[in-house]
C-alpha cells in the first residue's frame, strides 16, 4: 500500500476528524515506529508501520458509514461547542462508529443532515464542481413579487464572511403555501453559509423558517431528532452525485408544514353505582307489554252484569 499522509490515516482510523488530527500531530501526540512525529505532511504506510495516537496502536481504517438524520431545531452541526449548546452528535450516539456531518444546518434550520466518515466522499459533495442539488422549504416574512423571485432565480449578490460578495448560482424557487407568510420551495447547487436567508434578505424578506427536505438523490423520511443507515444504493446514488454525474432527483416528499393537532380525547363515561337505601322503581311496562286493542262490542256493558241498573242519560235541557 503506498504511503500516505499521516493526519489522513489517523482520520479514515476513526480517531478524529482530519483537522483535530493534524492537532495531534503537532502536539506530539502521534508515534511512528517509536519516534514522535510533529511535522504534518509526513507519510507512512497503514499496513507496515506502527502508529500510536496517545500510546494506542491504529487498528486500520474504520468501516465507512453512512447516516441520514432528521436535525431538529435548537442543535448546531459541529462535533463540539464552546458554548456548550447541544450538537448534532448528541443525537448520533448510538451509531456504529464515529461519523461526522457532511456540511453544515445553523442552529435554528432544521431538516436532513448527511453524516460519514467516509472523507473522500464528504469533500467531494462539499466541493462546488459536483453541483449536488440541495432542496429546502421556506417560510418568509411578507409575501414576495415574482420580480423578487425572478431576481432570485438568476442569482444574486450576498455577502460572505469577511465582507466580500459573491453571486448566487441560479436557483429554482415555486410556491407552495399561499399567505401572509407564505412557504416556498427553494432548489439550489451550492452550499454557501447561511445561502438561503442571505439571497431573501437581499430582496428584502426574512426567513422565518427553513427545512431541508433534499440531499442529492437523498430525500427527508425520518422523524425529527432521529436517523438511519443509507442502503448500498443510496450510497452509490451519493458517490455518482459527487463524481459531477447528475442523479434523478426523488419526488418531493410530503413535508407537513405544521405540527399535527393532537386528537381530542372525550372524557370516559363511568356509570353511577346504584344506591342499595333506594326503593327501584317499578319499570314502566314496554310498549310490547301493554295489552292489545280490544273492540268495543266485545267488552262487557253494565246491563249484562245481574243485579244492575243503569238508567239512560238525558240531555241536560230536557230534564224538568
Amino acid at each position: 500500500m503506498p504511503a500516505e499522509r499521516l493526519q489522513k490515516i489517523i482520520a479514515a482510523a476513526g480517531v478524529a476528524s482530519r483537522r483535530k488530527s493534524e492537532e495531534l500531530i503537532s502536539s506530539g501526540r502521534v508515534l511512528v515506529n517509536g519516534q514522535v512525529v510533529t511535522e504534518l505532511g509526513t507519510k507512512a504506510d497503514p499496513e507496515h508501520d506502527h502508529i500510536r495516537v496517545d500510546g494506542k496502536l491504529l487498528q486500520g481504517p474504520e468501516r465507512y458509514t453512512y447516516v441520514v438524520l432528521n436535525k431538529p431545531k435548537g442543535y448546531v452541526t459541529t462535533v463540539s461547542d464552546e458554548k456548550k449548546r447541544p450538537t448534532v452528535m448528541d443525537l448520533v450516539q448510538k451509531v456504529k462508529g464515529r461519523v461526522y456531518p457532511v456540511g453544515r444546518l445553523d442552529w435554528a434550520s432544521e431538516g436532513l443532515l448527511l453524516m460519514t466518515n467516509d472523507g473522500a466522499l464528504a469533500n467531494a459533495l462539499m466541493k462546488a464542481a459536483s453541483n449536488v442539488a440541495k432542496t429546502y422549504v421556506v417560510k418568509v416574512a411578507g409575501q414576495p413579487d415574482e420580480a423578487k423571485l425572478d431576481k432570485l432565480r438568476r442569482g444574486v449578490s450576498i455577502a460572505e464572511k469577511g465582507g466580500r460578495r459573491v453571486r448566487t448560482a441560479p436557483a429554482k424557487i415555486r410556491l407552495i403555501r399561499e399567505g401572509d407568510n407564505p412557504w416556498l420551495e427553494v432548489t439550489i447547487i451550492e452550499g454557501r453559509n447561511r445561502q438561503v436567508r442571505k439571497m431573501f434578505e437581499e430582496v428584502g424578506h426574512h426567513v422565518e423558517k427553513i427545512r431541508r427536505v433534499q440531499y442529492g438523490p437523498l430525500a427527508l423520511d425520518v422523524p425529527p431528532g432521529d436517523w438511519r443507515n443509507l442502503t448500498l444504493l443510496e450510497v452509490a446514488k451519493l458517490k455518482t452525485a459527487a463524481s459531477g454525474t447528475k442523479v434523478a432527483s426523488p419526488p418531493s416528499p410530503y413535508v407537513p408544514l405544521r405540527a399535527p393537532k393532537a386528537a381530542a380525547v372525550r372524557p370516559r363515561l363511568i356509570p353511577r353505582p346504584a344506591n342499595p337505601l333506594k326503593s327501584p322503581r317499578a319499570q314502566r311496562p314496554s310498549h310490547s307489554d301493554k295489552p292489545s286493542f280490544v273492540p268495543r262490542s266485545s267488552r262487557p256493558t253494565h246491563s249484562s252484569r245481574p243485579g244492575t241498573s243503569r238508567p239512560s242519560r238525558v240531555p241536560k235541557h230536557r230534564r224538568d
